[in-house]
């Protein structure tokens, strides 16, 4: 096989069950069925980091959900094989019994591109909060009062929060930990 051969195709798969779909297709490429033919399987996945009960978790999220990216050289029965796959639904492109289209090398370098981007770019975090919601400090000086989120700044990851305290609102700045919704 030469490595000019090898393209890049993205394989629908039923949603939530790439993972699966990846596994089976590795399990093929060991046991030699689709040895030569496919070269990796990827699941292009980000890490979301989010703040819940006042603990900050890492998750990991697909990137493109219900698509795995595979590159292979699909000839002779390679193409029944990975249809054959438990939970594919078949390959994105190809019409009614036509050839699956290859994604074009300026789309792959984009999506290749995006995937170690996200990986040196490390933490991202989704900000549960809104500007208006009320919500009870948990933590610090104010513990147990309750205020309406004024703005909130993503790059420090604090908010500004405004309570009553002695019948007038005061301004507070307070980190996504410290608080928590009602």
């Amino acid at each position: 096989m030469s490595e000019k051969t090898k393209r890049w195709y993205v394989l629908r798969a039923i949603g939530g069950k790439e993972k699966k779909v990846k596994e089976y297709i590795e399990n093929e490429i060991a046991n030699g069925d689709l040895k030569g033919f496919v070269e990796q399987v990827l699941i292009p996945t980000e890490k979301v980091y989010q703040i819940r009960n006042g603990k900050k978790i890492s998750k990991e999220r697909n990137f493109f959900p219900g698509y795995v990216l595979i590159e292979a050289t699909l000839a002779g029965e390679v193409v029944h094989i990975i249809k054959s796959v438990p939970n594919v639904i078949g390959f994105l492109g190809d019409t009614k019994g036509g050839d699956p289209v290859p994604m074009r090398q300026s789309e792959v370098n984009r999506i290749l591109g995006r995937v170690d981007e996200l990986a040196e770019a490390g933490e991202e975090l989704t900000i549960p909060f809104v500007v208006g919601e009320t919500v009870k400090v948990i933590d610090g000086p104010f513990s147990g009062f309750n205020g309406t989120i004024e703005a909130i700044n993503e790059e420090k990851k604090k908010l500004q929060v405004m309570v009553r305290i002695f019948g007038r609102k005061t301004p507070l700045e307070l980190s996504f930990l410290q608080v928590e919704k009602e």
